[in-house]
Formats: structure tokens, C-alpha cells, sequence
């Protein structure tokens, strides 16, 4: 028993076995040098040999055990050939020191590849994930790569090119057109392949692989980082980040470039091929997978082009730290939307978006971690002329108010500013006058601007043109009419007739704010009356 237990041989720091020296070094080259390098370090009975980075760790090690102690025989399988072929490449297993070598044996084995089923193929493809170095090294990651993709164009209608040379007995006789894959009839138009997000009968099978060999996978067909132009692989690579990102455990860095090449195909192929929401759920699955900022400026560029055809369910993307939703991501996809805008973009698709933007606004605004200056910067995002009507923006104002009633007197006049109060309907208006949220000088000014807008009605109720007279008439009555465009007036009776319109409505106007007014000083005496009450300084039950 002495005899056979005279070689400790330590692998990876994990496991350490008891070997007979002669037996496994005559097929072992490597571990024939390092006895002989640790015989003339130490003592005949050292502590033995220390292996590290051994492909397939203890197990692997313990099938060349097996292999060595059956002199050179062991049943080869797609289940321990990539630990075999890989141990046998480390430990130099070759004819130079056995004609039963294990490395000619594993390498005859593969050679029937292409007779392997898939399931097999995913099986030794899977086993070679720990130690994918050296089986890309051996040409073994390429070997069953080929094979998996003989396996696709065999299956498939639609065959996947090969930019790296492949083995002869994997090649495919599929002649592919320019944009690396053979279109059927269902996938010929872009109307058909919009939605983009069909699987292929082959990705859920792909998702058990990691990015490692996924990686490789890629290269092996010239689709990897900017060189991917290929719509089924960068359906695939979606499929498969989408798989990934429910794993707990994963690494997110490990995933970046794969996801980075996800990103180059769909920019590429664009608005031709991916919808509106399609992008955002693009941008949902890798966001959280390492994305490289230049990838995900040139997605958020793309999705800001077509910000117009967004729903409010697409803008609303989870926050980060503690915030409800993403509000930063919409302020950049706004803003590019706004410079596209100087080329010529219509106003019609302005207005859609500042009408999606004021429905954002009402959502995100009960958030309490969301910050006046995110508020503030959705608001004032667009330009002026992006809103007929700002009601919608007075209405998330107002739910901001309420849902942040700590905010000081500052930061709500500061808020205010973002109303274009000639923009609201009178009955708006009067709400905030009302409104005890909003600061009594921001209700002045609105009621203000809805005396000049109603003024500038009126004028042009009556045939006279605010932009071509210089100034008509002053905010009270007893002010003076100026100079009016001749071109406008033909007779000293229609001009005294139009004066005394245009009086009238002015008059009726000073009626209206003065009783709003009066309104408004009513309640600050209610409310003074009321805190006096309520307020006892010596102590006394309260009286209400």
C-alpha cells in the first residue's frame, strides 16, 4: 500500500490525491518534469506537487487518475471528453511518452462531432466553461461551435454565416445574402419583423451557456461589438440577456460585451426594424448588464428620435437610489428630441410629445424622493410652443405640492415659474387662485395674464389684429386709447365702437379680479380668525 501512495499531487488548493509516481508519469510528460524538478528542490518525500488552474479541477484530474490506473483506457462521452482533452493538453498526455496516449484518443473521439446530437453538443460545450482558455486555446470551443452551428443551418429555415474558417465536416452549404443571414418569405419585410422579438426554435437552449462561450460563440460568426449587422443574433442576444439579467447571482460584467454587440445590432437596424417601445424594452433588458455609456448614448439618441411615438407606460422605467422611476433617462431622451427639432421637425409631433410629457409629470409627481429640480427640468424641458394648454402641467404642480408639503416658500415660487399662466383655461386659473398651495403673488400674476389674454380676444373678437396695433388700450378704463393701424379702421365711428368694446371688456375684467380678490383676502381673514382660536398662549383647553 506504501508503494502506491508515493506522489501527492495537490490540485487547484481544492483536493489532493495519493498517486503511484511510476504509473501516472508514464503518461504524463508534464508531471514526469515536475517530479524531477521537485526531487532536486526538497527531500525524496516531499509535499508534494502543487497544480493550479487544472482544467475541471479535482474532477478532471481524478478521470486522468482513472485513465492512468486502466492502463490507458476509459469510455469516452460528450460528458468527459472536454475534461479529458483539455487534462491530457495540460499534462502533455502524448505519443512522445505513451503510444496510449489520451490526447490522440479524445481527438479520434471528436472527430465524429458532427454525428453528435444537440443535446450532446450543449452538454460538452457546457463542461468547457470553467476552463474556456485553454479549450479555445486546443480548438476544441471552435470544434463544437462548429458543430452547433451545423446543427442550426441544418434545422433552421434561416442559416447563420460563419466569418471564422470552421472544420470541412461542419461547413454549410446555406448561401446567406449580405446582411449575414438568409431571409424565408416570413422574414423578408420589415413590416413582418417588426415586433423583433420572435424566438427561434435554438435560444432557449442557448441561454444555459455562458457569456464566455456565448462570446465565442459570436466571434466565431463575425458578429461580435460593431461588426454584428445580424437581426437573428441580436434577437438572440436579447433573448439570452433577458435570461441572464433573472439570475441573482450573475456578474454583470461579464455581460457588457455581449451586451454592448446587442446595442450595435439594434442601432444599426433602427427605427426600420424596432419600434418605439421595442427600444425601451431593449433598453430595460441590458441597462442593468454593464451597457457601455457610448452603446447607451447611441440607443437613448435613437429612442429620443422616436419620443413622439411613446406611450407613458415606455417612459416609465424604474429609478435608481430610492427614486421611484427614471426621471433622468426621459430629461436626456427629451432633450434629444428638442435638437432634432431644429432640422425641420413638425409641430404637430412636438405637441404629442409635450402631451406625453405632461402625463409623465402627473405620474411621477406624488414620488416623495423626487427633487424640485427634476421636477422643475421635465417641466421646462420643452419649448413653450410644445403646449396649447398647460393645464396638465398645473395639475401635476398641484399633486407635487400636496405629496411635498415641507417645501419652502421658495421652492414653490421657484415651481410656479414653470406655468405659462396665459396658457391656462379660466377655470384652472380660478383653481389656483383658490389653491392654498400656491403662493398668493403667483395667483396675482395668473389672474394678470388672464386679463391680458381675455384683452387680446376681445380685440380680435372685434376684427382688430394685437400684433399689428402698437398699443390699444391700458388694464384699466380711464386709460387713454393709443394710435390705431389705419389699415384696420376705415372710420372714426367704427374706432369709437371698437374703443367702447374693448372698454367694456375691460371693465368687465376689473369686475372679475376684484371679486376673486376679495375672495382671496376673505379667506386670509378666515384662516386668521380661525389660528386665533385655535392657538391658546396661557395654556387653555382649545375651544374647538
Amino acid at each position: 500500500m506504501k508503494d502506491l501512495c508515493d506522489l501527492k499531487v495537490h490540485i487547484n488548493g481544492q483536493h489532493t490525491f495519493l498517486l503511484h509516481q511510476r504509473i501516472v508519469c508514464s503518461f504524463s510528460g508534464r508531471l514526469k518534469k515536475m517530479v524531477k524538478q521537485e526531487r532536486r528542490r526538497s527531500q525524496p518525500k516531499g509535499p508534494g506537487l502543487k497544480i493550479t488552474e487544472f482544467p475541471g479541477g479535482p474532477e478532471g484530474f481524478e478521470l486522468i487518475s482513472r485513465f492512468c490506473y486502466s492502463n490507458g483506457r476509459i469510455a469516452l462521452s460528450p460528458a468527459n471528453v472536454s475534461l479529458l482533452h483539455c487534462g491530457a493538453i495540460f499534462l502533455e498526455m502524448t505519443e512522445e511518452f505513451s503510444t496510449c496516449n489520451l490526447l490522440s484518443q479524445t481527438e479520434t473521439f471528436l472527430d465524429g462531432l458532427f454525428y453528435w446530437t444537440w443535446g450532446d453538443i450543449l452538454t460538452a460545450l457546457k463542461l468547457c466553461e470553467p476552463f474556456v482558455p485553454i479549450a479555445d486555446s486546443s480548438g476544441l470551443l471552435l470544434k463544437l461551435i462548429a458543430s452547433l452551428l451545423a446543427k442550426i443551418s441544418a434545422n433552421s429555415d434561416v442559416p447563420l454565416t460563419v466569418a471564422t474558417p470552421l472544420p470541412s465536416s461542419s461547413s454549410s452549404s446555406s448561401s446567406p445574402d449580405t446582411s449575414g443571414f438568409r431571409c424565408s418569405s416570413s422574414t423578408k419585410t420589415p413590416e413582418t419583423i417588426k415586433p423583433c422579438f420572435a424566438k427561434e426554435w435554438w435560444f432557449d437552449d442557448l441561454t444555459i451557456l455562458g457569456p464566455n462561450i456565448i462570446e465565442k460563440f459570436m466571434r466565431t460568426l463575425g458578429a461580435y461589438g460593431t461588426d454584428n449587422k445580424n437581426l437573428i443574433l441580436t434577437r438572440f442576444l436579447l433573448h439570452y440577456l433577458k435570461a441572464a439579467a433573472k439570475n441573482p447571482s450573475f456578474d454583470k460584467l461579464e455581460y457588457g460585451g455581449l451586451a454592448d454587440t446587442a446595442i450595435c445590432g439594434v442601432v444599426l437596424m433602427g427605427r426600420s426594424v424596432f419600434s418605439c417601445r421595442g427600444l425601451f424594452w431593449v433598453l430595460r433588458v441590458v441597462s442593468g448588464l454593464g451597457l457601455s455609456k457610448e452603446c447607451r448614448c447611441k440607443l437613448e439618441r435613437l429612442m429620443g428620435l422616436m419620443l413622439d411615438q411613446a406611450t407613458l407606460d415606455d417612459l416609465l422605467v424604474s429609478g435608481y437610489d430610492g427614486v421611484v422611476y427614471d426621471v433622468n433617462l426621459v430629461l436626456r431622451l427629451v432633450r434629444v428630441f428638442v435638437d432634432e427639432r431644429e432640422g425641420g421637425m413638425s409641430l404637430q409631433r412636438m405637441k404629442k410629445v409635450g402631451r406625453l410629457v405632461d402625463k409623465y409629470l402627473g405620474e411621477i409627481s406624488p414620488d416623495p424622493s423626487l427633487k424640485v429640480s427634476r421636477f422643475l427640468g421635465v417641466a421646462e424641458s420643452l419649448p413653450d410652443a410644445a403646449r396649447d394648454c398647460f393645464d396638465g402641467v398645473y395639475r401635476a404642480l398641484d399633486i407635487y405640492l400636496e405629496s411635498h408639503p415641507k417645501l419652502t416658500s421658495e421652492e414653490r415660487m421657484r415651481l410656479c415659474q414653470c406655468l405659462n399662466y396665459e396658457k391656462l383655461t379660466l377655470e384652472a386659473c380660478k383653481d389656483l387662485a383658490k389653491n392654498k398651495r400656491i403662493p398668493p403673488g403667483v395667483a396675482v400674476q395668473a389672474l394678470v395674464a388672464q386679463q391680458s389674454k381675455l384683452r387680446i380676444k376681445g380685440y380680435m373678437a372685434d376684427g382688430l389684429d394685437p400684433a399689428a396695433t402698437p398699443r390699444l388700450v391700458g388694464c384699466t378704463a380711464g386709460n387713454e386709447a393709443q394710435r390705431i393701424s389705419p389699415e384696420l379702421v376705415y372710420n372714426k365711428e367704427d374706432l369709437k365702437l371698437n374703443l367702447q368694446r374693448m372698454q367694456n371688456r375691460v371693465m368687465e375684467l376689473e369686475k372679475v379680479c376684484r371679486q376673486m380678490k376679495g375672495q382671496m383676502s376673505k379667506m386670509a381673514r378666515t384662516q386668521a380668525i380661525n389660528s386665533t382660536y385655535h392657538h391658546d398662549t396661557r395654556g387653555m383647553p382649545r375651544l374647538c
